[in-house]
């Protein structure tokens, strides 16, 4: 029997990874739903060779210029008629539509499936105490796929939170890691979406070299495995090559090492139990022998100390974190601001006594999230533009 599967965001980097796993072993997928919000090229040719049944464009403009041009596919416009599309629970839902714009499309489609694998980092982050209570309700299965939780995970699947006594993330350092502190003034937008190792798009790419995106990685993964962040720490592995290693109560510990391919945790997402039919290239002794793990320099990289400053219980903290710095990536990427600016008013907004007071206000409902979304977008443009 075929599995059927929808893809949340199937035109970005996860979803064309997710898109071409697929194709090479289609006779056992039914695809159900592909989704983007402008991308309605990439779309409808993925539709077409998937045969997807039903597709949702959320821009309106792209929407209406293609709407009445297809005829084998079902479209919308939104989320809202999700029971439309799934008359039962599907196999599998990827979700794959980056920042808060994610966080909806998450939580409607959980209770629609058997299985969800989340790569849209703001629905860990800023809705975790929804989601995880929805996930429970519809008794629906979760696995990250970001390439670090999706490590630890495999790891803790047959062990009990418990006897973790500590947890390393890895990260390359980004673009500027031996850049001299006193050249950041000079950075462009060319230079920081210029990965060293992964192949990304700009914004997750300015994230990284900015190390706000570890600072994400580091939240998300003390909400996914319920732990304090005194059990959380971020380490620098230049290649990429060690993604995390797990320490144990009882004595061991867990590296877990693979490529630089998201298609590896994608594949494992889909299938848990079966060969990866990609490309795996041998495990590098060499670079295994050495790993050079390195402190961050929070002098380079100061938003890390952002961790200090957010409570164990979780908050609206959180979104104002993802919000804020979302707003600036944007304006550096615009060029209103400069790559120094970004740690600075980010600090100077997340100060702010309007602010402060979202550190002891508990997220009801995804509407509250988007709310201080756009509160913040508003006060922070209004500022410096």
């Amino acid at each position: 029997m075929k599995k059927k599967i929808a893809i949340l965001g199937s035109t970005g980097s996860i979803g064309k990874d997710l898109v071409d796993i697929i194709s090479k072993d289609k006779k056992n997928f039914e695809v159900v739903l592909l989704t983007t919000n402008q991308n309605t090229k990439t779309l409808l040719k993925q539709a077409k060779y998937l045969k997807a049944k039903n597709i949702i464009v959320t821009d309106k403009k792209e929407y209406l210029l293609i709407k009445n041009k297809i005829k084998k596919v079902n479209i919308f416009n939104n989320f809202n008629q999700l029971d439309k599309i799934f008359k039962s629970k599907v196999d599998y839902i990827m979700s794959a539509i980056s920042g808060i714009d994610g966080l909806e499309p998450t939580f409607r489609s959980i209770k629609y499936t058997k299985k969800i694998a989340i790569a849209n980092k703001e629905s860990i982050i800023c809705a975790w105490n929804i989601l995880s209570k929805e996930l429970k309700k519809n008794k629906t299965k979760f696995i990250p796929v970001d390439s670090e939780h999706f490590s630890i995970w495999s790891v803790l699947k047959n062990i009990h939170n418990k006897n973790i006594d500590q947890i390393f993330i890895t990260a390359s350092g980004g673009p500027f890691y031996k850049l001299p502190l006193s050249k950041f003034s000079q950075i462009k937008v060319k230079d920081a979406i210029k990965h060293p190792n992964w192949n990304m798009g700009k914004k997750i790419s300015v994230d990284s070299a900015t190390m706000m995106n570890k600072v994400f990685e580091v939240i998300e993964a003390k909400n996914i495995f319920n732990l304090s962040f005194n059990k959380l720490k971020i380490l620098i592995h230049r290649d990429s090559y060690l993604h995390a290693i797990v320490k144990f109560d009882f004595g061991l510990s867990h590296l877990v090492v693979h490529d630089t391919s998201m298609k590896i945790p994608i594949f494992n997402t889909l299938y848990e139990d079966k060969k990866f039919n990609g490309n795996l290239k041998n495990i590098n002794l060499k670079k295994l022998s050495y790993l050079n793990l390195e402190k961050p320099n929070l002098k380079k990289f100061p938003l890390i100390k952002i961790l200090k400053k957010i409570p164990n219980k979780f908050s609206l903290f959180e979104t104002l974190i993802v919000s804020v710095n979302d707003t600036l990536v944007d304006l550096f990427l615009d060029k209103k601001i400069q790559f120094k600016s970004i740690s600075k008013i980010f600090f100077s907004t997340i100060n702010d006594k309007d602010f402060l007071k979202y550190k002891s206000i508990i997220p009801n409902n995804i509407d509250e999230i988007i709310k201080l979304k756009n509160i913040v977008k508003k006060k922070i443009k209004s500022r410096y533009i």
